[in-house]
């Protein structure tokens, strides 16, 4: 489920935090998958993962100015 950045503007700070740790995680599975030896389920995942890691991120840069 991609997140776009007018959701996440209209999220609360809780709910971004428990987002960015709940892909986090997800990011940290396909890492420990692939290191494992095994394929990733699908390659864009880890792409998709970091992308919407860096848009909270960016999000969350914005609400603190």
């Amino acid at each position: 489920m991609e997140l776009k950045a007018k959701e996440l503007r209209a999220m609360s700070d809780e709910e971004i935090n428990e987002k960015l740790k709940a892909l986090k995680e997800s990011l940290l599975k396909e890492r420990s998958a692939i290191a494992m030896g095994g394929a990733p389920a699908s390659p864009g995942t880890m792409h998709s993962i970091k992308k919407q890691i860096a848009r909270i991120l960016t999000v969350m840069e914005e609400k603190r100015e």
